[in-house]
């Protein structure tokens, strides 16, 4: 990504899809040329929650909802220390922002950060352009950066796939720390970091639980100094096909049956542990806005997502692996897409959306006491 901040209001921009599809509209943020892969995020609001998600590393991000920008930027809500995404696509950003907890607006943070954005887009027709032909590669391009149409094109069709794309070290941390448990300290849980959001380790603080943050290339050996209650496997970007040194430490951490909970990429890392394939899904879950129903309970829950693998696991059966019989737990009622699997025999689950609930729902914060539980239940 290549990028300059000046005149971006009234500078002319354009976006390249790789199918040849082109929509021209205004810089938005900074002016320059950026690449990634297109998806569209479903939220109307948690936009800031959003661009701070490590998740959305290398990827385009399409906001379905016209306003943007309506709130600002504030210095409590990002769930990183940086914007992640590497471009960000609107139909009408806000020309004022306001709430009382702004401190600067969206175009301003993100021509801050070097972000590579686009407004006056019709994002409706883009959405059901991914829609109906799926996540592909695409470009951002303003000021000096705009030249011929088939040179757009061309560099964007050379610009690598997400599919195959290993990218978890890249956002996660390089060196460990420490959220303290709030109030009396129950538990210590070891978080492998493959692109954790600010939140987490604070939803599990917020239940007497210290949480020793490591880099997402941590071993067993890493993860068992810290004498771990129970070990995390967070959210993060990329192709878990390429996750074999993440798989390889939960396979440990199954062996010892330690407490294990997963989100997202943690997900199909545990998808892939035991001995399920994953794949990449045609336009992904994006939004705060998900329904996922817990099979456990009958429960239905509206949820946040971020992804566009999943884990290929059957819906019907309960399956037998090599450490004990698992199944399907949680589902999503869009399109039977797995989003949960647990074991039976020993205490391990995880979830494919967001439970920390940044930017919102609430539905889901129940499977941070659950993982408290199986860690009591452990312990006793």
């Amino acid at each position: 990504m290549t990028t300059s901040t000046r005149g971006a209001v009234k500078t002319p921009a354009v976006l390249v899809l790789e199918d040849g599809r082109i929509f021209r509209g205004r810089a938005y943020g900074a002016v320059g040329e950026t690449f990634g892969e297109a998806v569209f995020s479903t939220g109307m609001t948690g936009y800031q929650e959003t661009l701070t998600d490590p998740s959305y590393h290398r990827q385009v991000v399409v906001m379905t909802a016209p306003h943007v920008g309506n709130t600002g930027v504030n210095d409590e809500d990002p769930e990183s220390a940086r914007i992640w995404v590497s471009g960000y696509v609107v139909r009408d950003p806000a020309r004022v922002p306001s709430n009382w907890r702004a401190k600067r607006s969206l175009d301003e943070e993100l021509e801050r950060q070097g972000v590579v954005g686009i407004s006056g887009v019709d994002t409706r027709a883009l959405t059901r352009h991914l829609r109906e032909r799926g996540a592909m590669r695409v470009g951002i391009f303003s000021g000096d950066a705009v030249s011929t149409d088939s040179d757009l094109l061309a560099k964007v069709q050379a610009a690598p796939q997400m599919k195959g794309a290993n990218l978890s070290a890249e956002v996660a941390t390089e060196e460990a720390y420490v959220v303290p448990a709030i109030g009396e300290k129950r538990f210590t849980v070891a978080a492998v970091d493959l692109g954790i959001k600010g939140m987490t380790p604070q939803r599990m603080a917020e239940r007497g639980i210290e949480v020793h943050v490591l880099p997402a290339t941590a071993t067993a050996e890493d993860v068992y100094a810290v004498d771990p209650d129970g070990v995390f496997f967070s959210n993060g970007p990329g192709d878990p096909a390429t996750a074999d040194g993440p798989v390889a430490v939960m396979q440990e951490v199954l062996k010892r049956r330690t407490p294990l909970f997963g989100i997202c990429f943690g997900n199909q890392i545990l998808g892939r542990a035991l001995g399920f394939g994953t794949y990449k899904l045609k336009y992904g879950h994006r939004g705060i806005n998900q329904p996922v129903q817990d099979r456990t309970t009958g429960k239905v829950e509206v949820t946040a997502h971020n992804h566009g693998f999943a884990v290929d696991a059957p819906l019907d059966k309960v399956s037998d692996t090599p450490y004990g019989r698992a199944e399907v737990s949680h589902v999503c009622l869009n399109d039977q897409v797995v989003e949960g699997l647990r074991l039976l025999d020993q205490p391990a689950f995880s979830v494919q959306y967001h439970p920390e609930a940044a930017a919102g729902p609430h539905d889901a914060a129940y499977l941070f006491d659950r993982f408290t539980t199986l860690m009591e239940g452990q312990r006793a």
